[in-house]
């Protein structure tokens, strides 16, 4: 059963999340230790970290010399070190948390400045994301999926070459082959049968086509309805491994509508449709009698053909809500007509 956190827990993840937004680019892997090494023209000093439990990488920082390097890259690494604690305090609270292999992604794509350029993270790991941000303790499945997207007519503002940042990570990334040898690949993923994916989303109208997204040297997989979902996306974090990291995820309002839609159009995946409606049901719940006015806004801006389409939903999806949030089921009937 969901439940709001206590007031001063809220307050030390709103801290969280607006410290790792200002802190810029973010240590990936562990905070690590600072390593001299000395060679024939002198000594340099690196940086040495985990981004997996048995996986060591070295970093280079400079001159052994330099107390200024040496002395910026302290206070990162310790930075790091606070990050970490919040974020396992945060986990033992019940706010979501995601896995390292997520923050190792999402924390490249962050230092790499796609979602300030328009990438928006959608799916559970934005479900997720809102509920931490709403304060909202609630159950969620753990996903072995990264869902990023952008709008179908506006391009990213930096170039992103999507599988050369995948592998920047270390993490061995390969290509997941398109459904015919013709079609090209819209997500990459790690080896195994519960590998971590990603996959990349743009809106569409014939349900996973590929669309060129050219700055990104990658095809996307079209969703219907896309545009609607992403459109003024706001900032957020996502908590993953021992990291917060500053993203964008789509409006609460626009992300409930597209869920109900979705849970009724998927064919043959009925636990992913189920999924798709309970996620719906808790942020509707989460957002309690004042989002009502965000719902309201957000159908009216919907497509006449969304809105036709989940018209048939909204008396069901009202009985929800019937004896906790009888102003939000009051909407859903008038919205019926």
């Amino acid at each position: 059963m969901a439940h709001l956190h206590d007031e001063a827990i809220r307050t030390h993840y709103a801290e969280l999340k607006e410290r790792a937004r200002a802190a810029g680019q973010l240590l990936p892997g562990s905070p690590g230790s600072i390593v001299t090494h000395k060679v024939k023209s002198g000594s340099y000093i690196s940086r040495a970290y985990y981004v997996a439990a048995s996986k060591r990488l070295e970093e280079y920082i400079g001159p052994a010399g330099n107390d200024d390097l040496r002395n910026a890259l302290t206070e990162r690494m310790q930075f790091s070190e606070w990050m970490q604690e919040r974020v396992a305090q945060l986990r033992k609270l019940g706010f979501q948390v995601a896995d390292r292999e997520t923050a190792r992604v999402l924390v490249e794509l962050h230092n790499l400045g796609a979602f300030e350029a328009g990438l928006v993270l959608v799916g559970t790991l934005a479900y997720m994301a809102r509920l931490n941000d709403l304060g909202v303790a609630a159950f969620s499945s753990r996903t072995r999926d990264i869902d990023v997207a952008r709008e179908s007519r506006i391009k990213l503002a930096i170039q992103l070459e999507f599988l050369k940042a995948l592998k920047a990570t270390t993490l061995p990334f390969v290509e997941v082959p398109g459904l015919s040898a013709k079609s090209p690949a819209t997500s990459a993923k790690l080896p195994g049968a519960g590998g971590l994916r990603v996959d990349v989303l743009t809106s569409g109208t014939s349900l996973g086509a590929p669309v060129v997204i050219p700055e990104m040297s990658w095809h996307a997989q079209a969703i219907p309805f896309y545009d609607f979902l992403l459109k003024d996306a706001e900032p957020s974090a996502v908590l993953a491994g021992g990291h917060c990291i500053p993203v964008r995820i789509p409006q609460a309002s626009r992300f409930i509508w597209h869920k109900l839609y979705s849970s009724r159009a998927r064919r043959g995946e009925s636990e992913k449709a189920m999924k798709d409606y309970q996620q719906a049901v808790t942020l509707t719940a989460a957002l309690g009698g004042e989002g009502a006015t965000e719902l309201r806004a957000a159908f009216r801006a919907a497509p006449l053909v969304l809105r036709k389409k989940l018209a048939p939903q909204l008396l069901g999806f009202s009985r929800e809500f019937k004896e906790s949030l009888p102003e939000v089921e009051e909407l859903l009937l008038k919205l019926r007509t």
